[in-house]
């Protein structure tokens, strides 16, 4: 997993999966501030992207606008 500095996300924020690809190749993946603005959706592949687990805590940050 890495930074995506072109797209304001770093490794650890939370998006929503919208479309699967190729059978989970690969995903469009839906990132939101908390107030529902859209971040940014990119298309990622499979080793970029994790299920959260049951035992994890959110973190926020302050979202850097360029």
């Amino acid at each position: 997993m890495t930074d995506l500095p072109e797209r304001n996300l770093c490794v650890g924020d939370i998006g929503t999966v919208v479309l699967v690809h190729q059978g989970g190749k690969g995903y469009t993946v839906e990132f939101m501030t908390l107030s529902g603005d859209t971040v940014a959706v990119v298309t990622l592949l499979a080793d970029q992207v994790r299920p959260i687990r049951s035992n994890e805590i959110a973190h926020a940050r302050d979202l850097l606008v360029a």
